[in-house]
């Protein structure tokens, strides 16, 4: 499960960085930047309930 949210982190954030490099993909960098938040705190959440 940790695997999994750490490959999901770096594809958001490789998306968010395309999304700024290339300035007609603001919208990506959004949705990166979103689902990368998104992925942390569910990973988060995931870990505190384990402990």
């Amino acid at each position: 499960m940790v695997y999994l949210i750490l490959v999901l982190l770096a594809i958001w954030l490789i998306l968010t960085i395309i999304g700024v490099v290339i300035k007609g993909l603001v919208w990506l960098a959004v949705i990166g930047a979103i689902l990368f938040v998104a992925t942390a705190v569910w990973g988060w959440l995931q870990n505190r309930q384990r402990a």
